[in-house]
């Protein structure tokens, strides 16, 4: 769960089945190009607009590209906690590393809700599973009473955080570090803040744009994992525009169409979601352009 989990998309036809030779070279990429681990099935990878069968599909895909040279990661979220523990026990058999985890739901969920559908993942599979703390998609927040709860479960070792409002990193991890148990892995995403997260001594960064970047997301997290400023400003100045085309227009829409201009896939974001309209396609071309040089 440490250091930079990268996660793609996962492309689909227009009528939602999974495009498994494009997936499939996306994984190859990531998996030789110095992550520490692929994030399948996150919200990048359209967890949420695709039915379990569809889901499994992507994973044996997946695992089959990505040839145990890198940890693969699933995400088994689902309205159903029957279906995350279909899905993990499947993940498990197919050979994943690990789990991520959110509190999918339409009925808003309580505490001890929440809590028993973690037991019941982490009953059906001995994987490590990292919660997934994303209020945006779930609204569902964690507080810090309940991930020290989940973390008392045998497996569950790891937070992915979003970024803080107020954006005081270093409060929010000191607080998070005095309720978790020693080594449980605080990460972040929200791509554009992660490196501060690390610089203020974060442990992961779940990156979107490490899917389609690796190497160059790989030489920023390590700059910032290392504490070096300098660097780390040198690195994220190349990643700005992207930076701000994430927060302008969401990351998914943007990553699709950064994509297709790499030539990795014709696919487009899973409807409703729409492409980004043409103006923005070429500031996106602008920003691969930077990233690229």
């Amino acid at each position: 769960m440490r250091g930079l989990s990268a996660f793609p998309i996962t492309p689909t036809s227009e009528d939602g089945q999974p495009i498994l030779d494009d997936l499939c070279g996306l994984v190859r990429r990531l998996a030789g190009s110095g992550v520490d681990s692929i994030g399948l099935l996150g919200s990048t990878g359209g967890y949420a607009y695709l039915d379990p069968g569809q889901r499994r599909q992507v994973v044996e895909a997946a695992l089959q590209a990505a040839d145990v040279k890198v940890p693969v990661i699933v995400g088994v979220g689902a309205l159903r906690t029957d279906t995350a523990e279909s899905l993990a026990r499947h993940a498990t058999d197919a050979g994943a590393a690990g789990l991520l985890l959110a509190p999918m739901s339409y009925t808003p969920l309580t505490d001890d809700e929440v809590l028993q559908h973690f037991q019941a993942v982490a009953d059906a599979s001995d994987l490590p599973i990292c919660i997934y703390n994303n209020p945006t998609t779930t609204h569902f927040t964690f507080s810090p009473q309940l991930l020290a709860r989940l973390a008392t479960l045998p497996t569950v070792t790891a937070v992915k955080m979003p970024l803080p409002a107020d954006g005081d990193f270093a409060a929010e991890i000191d607080l998070l570090r005095r309720d978790l148990p020693p080594g449980f892995v605080v990460g972040y995403s929200g791509d554009w803040g992660c490196t501060s997260a690390l610089l203020r001594g974060a442990d992961a960064w779940f990156s979107v744009a490490a899917g389609l970047w690796p190497e160059q997301t790989a030489l920023l997290a390590r700059a910032a994992s290392d504490g070096d400023q300098t660097a780390t400003a040198l690195s994220q100045d190349r990643f700005g525009p992207l930076w701000k085309l994430f927060r302008d227009h969401g990351s998914l829409r943007v990553v699709y169409a950064a994509a297709n201009i790499l030539g990795l896939t014709t696919a487009r974001p899973p409807r409703p979601i729409l492409p980004l309209p043409d103006p923005i396609h070429a500031e996106v071309g602008a920003a691969v352009a930077a990233l690229e040089s």
